[in-house]
Formats: C-alpha cells, sequence, structure tokens
C-alpha cells in the first residue's frame, strides 16, 4: 500500500511540483490550497506525512500545524518555507522537519523518506 502525503501550499505551481514529485517517488498525493481546506482533507485521506507551508492567507502554517497535532500528533509534519528567519520560531520546532523552498527538492524529498521510513523527531537523515 503507498504511503500518502498530504501537500499544503497556498501557490498551485508550487502543490503541483511537488505532487508531482512525490507521485514519481511512488506515493499517493492529495493537496490543499489552505489549512482550512487541508482538515477537510487530512479527516478524509489520513496521510502519513504533510508538507505544509508556514505563510499561508487566513490560517497560516504555524497555525495549522498545532490544529494538525491536535488531530494526530503522530502524523510527521514537514514545514516549507521561502523564509528562513521561521526556523527559530519554537513552534516551527515541534515540526518534524523544516525545509527551506528551493528550486532542487532532492532534500524535501530525502526528509520526507527519512520520515515515511521509520526516522525519529529531531534526527535529520545524513
Amino acid at each position: 500500500m503507498k504511503k500518502k502525503i498530504l501537500v499544503v501550499d497556498d501557490e498551485e505551481n508550487l502543490r503541483l511540483l511537488y505532487g508531482g514529485e512525490f507521485e514519481d517517488e511512488g506515493y499517493a498525493v492529495a493537496t490543499a490550497a489552505s489549512a482550512e481546506e487541508a482538515f477537510a482533507v487530512f479527516k478524509e485521506f489520513r496521510p502519513d506525512l504533510v508538507t505544509l507551508d508556514v505563510k499561508m492567507p487566513g490560517m497560516g502554517g504555524i497555525a495549522a500545524l498545532r490544529a494538525i497535532r491536535d488531530i494526530d500528533p503522530a502524523v510527521p509534519v514537514v514545514m516549507l518555507t521561502a523564509y528562513p528567519e521561521f526556523k527559530a520560531d519554537f513552534d516551527v520546532l515541534s515540526a518534524d522537519a523544516y525545509v527551506v523552498k528551493s528550486t532542487d527538492l532532492e532534500g524535501l524529498k530525502r526528509q520526507v523518506r527519512f520520515l515515511l521510513g521509520g526516522g525519529k523527531q529531531g534526527t535529520h537523515p545524513s
């Protein structure tokens, strides 16, 4: 059975890019354009991992991270942002991984493979 990833980002091009890359890696993918949409998809899709944009209109990614942890604290969450200063935010530290957006998706894909392969929070692949 394929592992399932929920991609949450307000930018459609990034949702399509990440979704396509994860599908190419063999994952089942669902996407959401907002945190609010993500909660409905989360309950229906039951993802094994969530990628979550930090800055989104409406409810931001940090608040969404807290809400996802309330729904299911065991699901790994990878925070994605173009703004590296968010890494210092205490709430972001509760995510399983933090990745600065880049045109090179290898770092993101490596984190996802690691987390879905049984990695522990706070540790990172070499």
